[in-house]
């Protein structure tokens, strides 16, 4: 039995903050609360305010809002000697790190951060920073090394009833299956987080279950006018809470399925959205990513194949340099998808095959 999803890191005096607060609310108490405690002296309830801030300026892609308020928790987390509250504001500079693309980074924050929960005793941010490393892990494409991982942090957050690190989990999976080509329960998977979220009321969770769904049964059922649909419902989510990131990788999404429908003119417009909303809030892999789809849509637009190849080129560079090892992968497809020749005349697949 699952209860009602909560926000962990909403602490302190903004305990009482839902999971679906709008994230413009959550910073606007959090700023109030945080300036009492500076007022009061309290270090630990400054850290605490100081962590909801921080998220709240995370998920608005506010970055060196968010950079500038979770290195600010943690200075009076360890001023105040709370270990509990140094490692979630490890946490939270792990998951901006990664937001970044900064992977090297998130992974060292974020392994702190979990030796911090632990010595601290505090299970939850023990539990967050370990789900942080696997996604890491995932969004680089080291699939083998961090399912188990998952599936490990699955049964965990089933055992305790913890409706919303559950969802989190059964997505990190799907989306390894839906990767690595297992489409049927990638979908399973997705629907099954989708109704375990609206069950616990965690609206965050749903939208980001639904994307997930939108994109099996474009790609497995070719079914794109119910794969708009649930994005839809999801953007709607996402604009109501103020999910800037979600927001821009729901875009990319329903731009990927109407290339896959072959409606290349709309595809281009929505990849452009996307790539102007990532790069308002320096997010370099949702960046990359529209960057791809809109190059596929200008080639098939009729755009010179050079300028595609080079555009092409450049994409696999930065991709290779974050780290994101399955972006670059689909890259290296998109040559062979458009009938193009890298500029240096073979992909990094191709050269190490020699």
């Amino acid at each position: 039995m699952h209860s009602k999803a909560l926000a962990p890191e909403y602490q302190g005096a903004l305990t009482k903050m839902s999971v679906n607060s709008s994230l413009t609310d959550v910073l606007a108490e959090g700023v109030r609360h945080l300036r009492e405690a500076e007022h009061s002296g309290s270090q630990r309830e400054v850290a605490r305010c100081g962590l909801a801030v921080a998220e709240a300026h995370r998920r608005l892609g506010n970055v060196k809002e968010a950079d500038q308020a979770w290195k600010a928790s943690y200075r009076a987390a360890r001023s105040a000697g709370d270990l509990g509250a140094m490692a979630w504001a490890l946490w939270s500079g792990g998951t901006l790190a990664r937001q970044r693309g900064e992977l090297r980074l998130a992974f060292r924050l974020l392994a702190l951060a979990a030796d911090m929960g632990k010595r601290g005793g505090d299970i939850v941010a023990r539990g967050y920073s370990l789900a942080g490393l696997a996604e890491t892990g995932r969004i680089q494409g080291d699939y083998q090394t961090v399912a188990v991982l998952h599936e490990q942090l699955l049964a965990e957050a089933r055992a305790r009833g913890e409706a919303r690190h559950t969802v989190w989990a059964l997505e990190g999976i799907a989306q390894i299956h839906r990767n690595t080509g297992s489409l049927d329960s990638a979908l399973a998977m997705f629907e099954e987080a989708a109704q375990l979220a609206g069950n616990a009321d965690d609206r965050r969770g749903r939208a980001w279950a639904l994307r997930g769904m939108a994109d099996i049964i474009s790609l497995r059922d070719d079914d794109p006018e119910r794969a708009l649909a649930l994005l839809t419902e999801a953007e709607l989510t996402c604009r109501e809470m103020k999910l800037s990131s979600a927001l821009a990788y729901n875009h990319k999404m329903r731009a990927n399925v109407l290339f896959r429908a072959r409606r290349y003119e709309e595809a281009r417009q929505v990849y452009e959205e996307a790539l102007a909303e990532f790069r308002a809030m320096s997010e370099p892999r949702g960046e990359a990513l529209a960057r791809l789809g809109l190059v596929k849509s200008l080639a098939r637009l009729g755009r010179d194949r050079n300028e595609t190849a080079a555009d092409l080129d450049e994409l696999r560079r930065t991709l290779s340099r974050i780290g994101l090892l399955n972006a670059r992968d689909m890259v290296d497809k998109a040559y062979a998808e458009l009938g193009v020749t890298p500029v240096g005349g073979e992909t990094e697949e191709e050269s190490g095959r020699r």
